[in-house]
């Protein structure tokens, strides 16, 4: 099994998890706003349902 040579800094460890995070956090807010603007008929994009999936198929 591989193993580290050497301890990663404190830093380096927060640093890397802060990132992962706020990726995390970014992905959320196009969620919620993606949602609200469909909630407000605002929206020009919304995600094809299995509905309209099969009626492209049938054509």
């Amino acid at each position: 099994m591989a193993v580290p040579k050497k301890k990663t800094s404190k830093s380096k460890r927060d640093k890397r998890r802060a990132t992962w995070r706020h990726k995390a956090v970014v992905e959320a807010q196009k969620a919620l706003s993606l949602g609200k603007s469909i909630l407000t008929g605002r929206s020009t994009f919304v995600y094809p349902t299995a509905e309209d999936e099969d009626a492209d198929e049938e054509s």
